[in-house]
C-alpha cells in the first residue's frame, strides 16, 4: 500500500474539529467532517459550501478529490455538485464541500457531522501535440450512448 506525506493544518477555529481519516484498513477515502458554528438545514434542491476546518499541502504530482458518501445519497438525497472536486497541490486554503439537497425532505447538517470523502491520487500533466488527423479507431466519434442499452 503506498503512503503520500500530507501536510494538514485546522483553519475555522471550531475546536475539537476532528480530522480525517480512514474508517477502514482497505478505504480508499477518508471522511471529511463539516465545521459549522451552528446546524444547517439544506432544504430539496437547495445548495451550499460546507467548511471543513482543514487545509492540507499535498506533494506535487498528486490531487485530492472530494467525492460524495453513498451513505447519504442513497438515505437522503444529498449529492456533492461538482464530483468529484479537485485540490490542486498547489492550493493552501480551506476544504469547502459544495453539498445539494437532491431529496424530498430537508436535511440538518450537524458540526462534525461526515459529509463527503477525501481520496489522495496521483495526476499526469498532458503535453499536447497538434496534429492534422487523429488516428481512425473501431468506436471513431461514437459516443453518448452509441452502443445501445441492450447487450
Amino acid at each position: 500500500m503506498n503512503e503520500v506525506d500530507v501536510r494538514i493544518s485546522r483553519v475555522g477555529g471550531v475546536a475539537g474539529h476532528p480530522l480525517p481519516r480512514y474508517m477502514t484498513r482497505h478505504a480508499a477515502g477518508m471522511d471529511l467532517h463539516a465545521a459549522l458554528d451552528t446546524d444547517l438545514v439544506l432544504v430539496p434542491g437547495a445548495r451550499t459550501l460546507i467548511p471543513t476546518g482543514i487545509a492540507i499541502a499535498l506533494p506535487d504530482g498528486y490531487e485530492a478529490q472530494v467525492r460524495p458518501r453513498s451513505g447519504l445519497a442513497l438515505r437522503h438525497g444529498i449529492a456533492l455538485v461538482n464530483s468529484p472536486g479537485t485540490i490542486d497541490p498547489d492550493y493552501r486554503g480551506e476544504i469547502g464541500v459544495i453539498v445539494i439537497n437532491h431529496g424530498t425532505e430537508p436535511f440538518t447538517i450537524r458540526n462534525g457531522e461526515r459529509i463527503a470523502q477525501l481520496v489522495i491520487a496521483p495526476f499526469a500533466r498532458a503535453a499536447f501535440r497538434e496534429v492534422a488527423e487523429l488516428d481512425e479507431t473501431v468506436r471513431g466519434d461514437g459516443g453518448f450512448g452509441h452502443t445501445g442499452i441492450k447487450p
